[in-house]
Parts: structure tokens; C-alpha cells; sequence
């Protein structure tokens, strides 16, 4: 909503960024990332990442103008999230159960969290990632591969 924080902490790295402030705003709309696009340099892609204000219930509403959608829950943000939140999950392509190094220490069900998300949309994929076991992103790039819009 404020600061351009994550943008810099991208570009420390390498990787151009631009920061969308919101404001008070709790969420993006596909007018400030079309204003954003402005800003960066999109011959040069092969993705395009826009991430949305992290909650699960104001994004799911506004269209960002995205080919894909990809929805994140953490272990220890609990199991429970997707039918609480099951706007964010019908509109997913691809869900992500992140932190899963951290399951033997939080209840959550990875089998209930397919379940759910299977009910609310049959058609997204579900993926289980832990950036502390680098084997398990290795799904996630093929997909992103596999699903790049060509232009």
C-alpha cells in the first residue's frame, strides 16, 4: 500500500521492478497496472508478474488484466483459508501451498486443502513448494513455462 520496499529489495537483486501504491486502496485494478506497464521495459519479458495486495479477499474482485492467476496459502496460515476465502480459489489457475517444510509443526491438512480447493474449482492445478527444498519450485517453472502466453 505504501513505501516501494519490495520493488527495491527485487531490484537489489537484479530484477526490474516498479512499485503500484495503492494508498489506502485494498487492492490493484487493471487501470494502475496498465499505468505501471508504462514503467517497464516489457520487450525484454518472458513473464510479466503483477502480485496483488496480499490478502485473499479484496483482490479476488478486481481484474488485473493477468492471463493467469496464481493463488498462495501458507501452512501456517492453516488449511481453512480456501473455503473462507473461495472467491480468490474460483478464479485460480494454479494453487501454492507454501511452506511446506513447515507442516510437521502446523496443522494443516494438505489433503483437505486439495479437497477444498478441487470443490471450489476443478480445473485449477495444486502445487506443494517449500523454498527451503529447491526441487519442489521445479513444478512451478515448468507450469509457468508450459502456460507463457507466446507474442
Amino acid at each position: 500500500m505504501e513505501t516501494s520496499r519490495d520493488a527495491d529489495r527485487l531490484k537489489a537483486k537484479g530484477i526490474d521492478a516498479y512499485q503500484i501504491q495503492t494508498g489506502s486502496a485494498c487492492h490493484l485494478d487493471a487501470f494502475m497496472v496498465h499505468g505501471a506497464l508504462h514503467h517497464v521495459e516489457l520487450k525484454a519479458l518472458d513473464i510479466c508478474f503483477v502480485e496483488n495486495v496480499g490478502n485473499l479477499v479484496c483482490p479476488a474482485s478486481y481484474d488485473v488484466g493477468t492471463h493467469k492467476n496464481i493463488v498462495l496459502v501458507s501452512v501456517p496460515e492453516g488449511d481453512d483459508k480456501i473455503e473462507k476465502y473461495p472467491v480468490m480459489f474460483r478464479r485460480a489457475d494454479l494453487v501454492l501451498i507454501t511452506k511446506c517444510d513447515l507442516l510437521p509443526y502446523f496443522d494443516f491438512s494438505i489433503e483437505a486443502a486439495r479437497e477444498q480447493v478441487k470443490k471450489l474449482n476443478p480445473s485449477a492445478q495444486v502445487m506443494e513448494i517449500s523454498v527451503k527444498q529447491p526441487e519442489t519450485l521445479k513444478p512451478v517453472v515448468d507450469w509457468l513455462e508450459a502456460n507463457r502466453i507466446q507474442g
